[in-house]
C-alpha cells in the first residue's frame, strides 16, 4: 500500500523535472548558437540580464518576505557556482559536439557522491567505488576519441565540460538544499542577481552589446532558462536529488536532437559508447542505498 502511494507522490515532480530539462537542453541549444556567434561570456552575460529582468518582475509581484540568513547562504554559494559552471559549459559547448558535451555532463552525479560525503557525511561503499570506475571508463571512451583530432580546441572544449561538469555536482547538493528553504521565484531571482554581478565585473573589459539580430535569441534563451529553473526548484522541494537524478540522462535525447537537425552534428559510436558506461555508473550508484535527507546545517 505504501509503495503505490508514494508512486503517484513521486510522479508529479518527475514529470515536471523532465519538462525542465527538456527546456534547459533547448536553452542549451539557443546558446550554442549565441555562444558561437558573440562568445560564450557574451551569450551569458546578455542572458543573464534579461532573465533578472524577468525574474525581477515575477518577484516582485510576489511580493515576497526578506530570504532567511540561512536561505541567501545558499543564494550566495550557488550564485558564485553557477557562474563559473555556465560559463566553462557554454565555452566548451561551442568547441565540441552537442550530444558528445552533455554526455560528459553526467558524470555530476557520480562526482556528487564523493561531495554527499565530504559534506553530508554519507558513506561511499564499495559498489558506489566501482560505479565510478564505469563512469570514469565512459569519459576516457568519450575524450579518447578526440586525441589525434585535428586541433586542439576539441580537447580544450571537453576539458571545459568536465570542470562545468564538477561544479554542476556540488550544484546538486546545494539545489535540494536550497530548494527545502526558498521557493521557485525567490530562487531564480538570487541566481540571476548574483551571477549577473559578478559577470559584470568583467562587462567593462570584454562585453559587446550584441547586434539586434541576437536579441530574440537571447530573450528566448533567458525564457526558457528562467522556466526550467523554476519548474527544477519546485520539483527539488518535492522529492529527493537522487531520486530526479534520472531526469538528467533525457538531456541527451534532446541534445542529439538538438544537434542534428540545428548544427548536423551526428551522434558517434564512441559518444554513445561512453554516455552507456556514464549511465551506467549512474544507476548503479543510485541503487547503492537509500539516501537520507541532506543535513542543510551541515553545508560548509
Amino acid at each position: 500500500m505504501a509503495s503505490k502511494a508514494q508512486h503517484p507522490a513521486i510522479l508529479i515532480p518527475f514529470s515536471v523535472a523532465t519538462l525542465g530539462i527538456a527546456l534547459f537542453s533547448t536553452m542549451d541549444a539557443v546558446m550554442k548558437g549565441l555562444s558561437l556567434a558573440i562568445g560564450a561570456y557574451n551569450a551569458v552575460f546578455w542572458r543573464m540580464l534579461l532573465g533578472l529582468l524577468l525574474s525581477s518582475i515575477l518577484y516582485a509581484l510576489a511580493r515576497p518576505s526578506r530570504p532567511s540568513r540561512k536561505a541567501m547562504r545558499y543564494h550566495i554559494i550557488r550564485g558564485l557556482v553557477g557562474s563559473v559552471m555556465a560559463l566553462t559549459f557554454f565555452w566548451g559547448i561551442a568547441r565540441l559536439p552537442l550530444a558528445e558535451a552533455v554526455a560528459l555532463t553526467f558524470v555530476a552525479p557520480l562526482i556528487s557522491l564523493y561531495l554527499a560525503a565530504a559534506i553530508l557525511r554519507e558513506p561511499v561503499g564499495p559498489r558506489a567505488v566501482l560505479a565510478s570506475a564505469i563512469g570514469f571508463a565512459g569519459v576516457l571512451v568519450i575524450v579518447g576519441a578526440r586525441v589525434g583530432t585535428p586541433g586542439s580546441a576539441d580537447l580544450w572544449g571537453a576539458a571545459s565540460v568536465l570542470i562545468s561538469a564538477m561544479l554542476y555536482a556540488y550544484n546538486i547538493v546545494v539545489m535540494r538544499q536550497q530548494a527545502l528553504v526558498a521557493g521557485p521565484i525567490e530562487i531564480a531571482f538570487y541566481q540571476y542577481l548574483i551571477i549577473g554581478g559578478l559577470l559584470a565585473l568583467a562587462a567593462p573589459f570584454v562585453a559587446v552589446v550584441p547586434a539586434a539580430l541576437h536579441w530574440p535569441n537571447l530573450l528566448l534563451a533567458a525564457l526558457l532558462a528562467l522556466v526550467s529553473l523554476m519548474l527544477l526548484a519546485w520539483s527539488y522541494a518535492r522529492a529527493e536529488a537522487h531520486r530526479l537524478a534520472p531526469v538528467e540522462y533525457t538531456a541527451l535525447v534532446w541534445a542529439a536532437l538538438y544537434g542534428f537537425v540545428v548544427f548536423g552534428e551526428e551522434v558517434g559510436l564512441t559518444t554513445l559508447i561512453g554516455a552507456a558506461l556514464i549511465v551506467t555508473g549512474c544507476v548503479l550508484a543510485a541503487r547503492t542505498k537509500t539516501h537520507p535527507e541532506p543535513a542543510i546545517e551541515t553545508m560548509p
